[in-house]
């Protein structure tokens, strides 16, 4: 069997997928967006999406839902100066595209108003991150089942304490294509699964939660009992050392954050202020400070799409750029911002590979895919050990930031209380408060153990919600403010 190159090959499925049945062909597409630029515009492009979805959810020992849906249409979008008109249609037709692209062209001016030979053919370039599978088929029903009550048989046996599990496997199979103004066409096929695992204990009278999950671009048969059992286990001791929680000291203190998904608050509190719409129109913190130190020296804060398999990595974005392994601070300095097409039009620079969109019924923006900041040379035992008193936070809940002021409000959801050194025990209650460009000028040390999440973070903005990763080292943050319980 000849196998074509994966670039060419996810172009074919997504034509199989997204235009054959409807009786389109790449001319089409060409003829719409000619269309559209029979108007004065400045950029103009089509995004065909199919998804087919599947969730199953267990608790109290059986499996009580289970959902399964295929979604598909098309968004029409054109683009004058900062202004932006779209529509878009799950009807996807000639009849459809053509109304939509007289819509959408009323934004330009009429005065050219005559037909536009478009630019060539260009095939998007793009990378190789992931398999273009199915993952809802790479297990069959019963063996999905079997999955979820393994979870639950296992969280039970590890402790009578657990009195509830709650299990949940989704599977995600996104078929994409892109046709540009300029020619080019892009596509991409995108599996994502995610097994989520969430237990409560109680004692004494007194219950709590714990939790932990995974996943990432591939197949079902990545949970394999190894894994699974290594999720129960999280969840499991997350509950029991939340059962044995004391209330949370208040005030200003040494804050030592975990590896891993603690860079949700890297994510929220720096990342945002660092994408481009916001820089574009001046509210971001960041604004304007391209060349400037923004953090303490080693700190180097990276947003890459193109890690293998990871959640928030992509072949292309949702625009057709190649995604990008983009360095936002490098030893301390600011050096650029995270791009959309339209965005990195208006402050003249190049696309990131960061335009997303949730579906074919919102318009792109710039978005994180990966990001993380690069590990230091401390071992993390060293850190810990350095706090006279403070927080030791291991893991996340929710949390806000405010992008014109960069001030954040976090939730630690597994912390410890810290004296000369050592563990003393779990607190539960405690609320970091800083600002995200103040605290990281105030990093004073950076741990050998950077780590990415084990593939569950999903970002909103603006109502839209986005597949994305983070990541960091074991951090020492001088002087944030804790709001404790106590």
């Amino acid at each position: 069997m000849i196998s074509r190159e994966p670039t060419l090959e996810r172009l074919a499925t997504a034509s199989g997928l997204l235009l054959q049945p409807f009786g389109l062909t790449e001319a089409d597409l060409g003829k719409t967006l000619s269309l559209i630029a029979a108007h004065q515009i400045d950029d103009a492009d089509l995004y065909f999406q199919y998804t087919r979805s599947e969730g199953w959810s267990l608790e109290e020992g059986i499996v009580k839902t289970g959902s399964f849906s295929i979604d598909q249409g098309v968004g029409v979008r054109a683009v004058t100066g900062e202004k932006t008109a779209f529509a878009y249609s799950d009807d996807i037709s000639q009849a459809s595209l053509t109304d939509a692209a007289h819509t959408v062209r009323a934004i330009g001016s009429a005065a050219q108003n005559k037909r536009v030979k478009l630019p060539s053919r260009k095939v998007a370039g793009s990378r190789a991150l992931y398999q273009g599978l199915d993952p809802i088929t790479t297990l069959d029903s019963t063996t999905k089942v079997a999955l979820l009550e393994k979870v639950e048989q296992l969280a039970r046996a590890k402790d009578p304490r657990v009195v509830q599990v709650m299990a949940g496997l989704a599977s995600e199979y996104d078929v994409v294509l892109v046709a540009r103004l300029d020619g080019t066409l892009a596509a991409d096929v995108r599996p994502l699964v995610r097994l989520s695992v969430t237990v409560i204990a109680e004692q004494n009278g007194r219950r709590e939660v714990g939790s932990f999950g995974g996943g990432g671009r591939f197949g079902l048969a990545y949970f394999d009992d190894a894994l699974i059992r290594l999720y129960v286990d999280e969840a499991v001791t997350a509950a029991l050392t939340n059962l044995e929680s004391r209330p949370a000291p208040a005030g200003e203190m040494t804050v030592v954050l975990g590896p891993g998904w603690p860079g949700v608050l890297l994510h929220e509190a720096v990342g945002h202020g660092l994408e481009g719409d916001f820089n574009r129109k001046g509210s971001s913190a960041f604004s304007g400070r391209i060349g400037q130190r923004v953090a303490a020296e080693g700190v180097t804060v990276l947003d890459d799409g193109t890690i293998a398999d990871r959640r928030g990595s992509l072949n292309v974005d949702d625009e057709g750029h190649a995604s990008q392994r983009n360095v936002l601070i490098e030893d301390g300095i600011l050096k650029g911002y995270i791009q959309d097409a339209m965005n990195a039009r208006l402050m003249k620079v190049k696309p990131t590979g960061n335009g997303r969109r949730e579906s074919y019924a919102h318009i792109p923006m710039p978005r994180m895919t990966n990001t993380y900041m690069l590990g230091g040379d401390k071992d993390p035992r060293e850190i810990v050990a350095s706090i006279k008193k403070g927080l030791y936070a291991t893991n996340f809940g929710g949390g806000q930031v405010d992008i014109t002021s960069g001030k954040f409000v976090f939730s630690a959801s597994e912390a410890f209380w810290v004296e000369n050194g050592k563990i003393q025990y779990p607190v539960k209650g405690a609320t970091i408060v800083g600002s995200g460009p103040e605290s990281l000028k105030k990093i004073s040390m950076i741990g050998n153990d950077m780590a990415l999440d084990s593939g569950v973070g999903t970002c909103g903005k603006e109502g839209q919600s986005v597949p994305v990763g983070v990541g960091q080292p074991t951090l020492r943050i001088d002087g944030l403010t804790v709001g404790g319980t106590a």
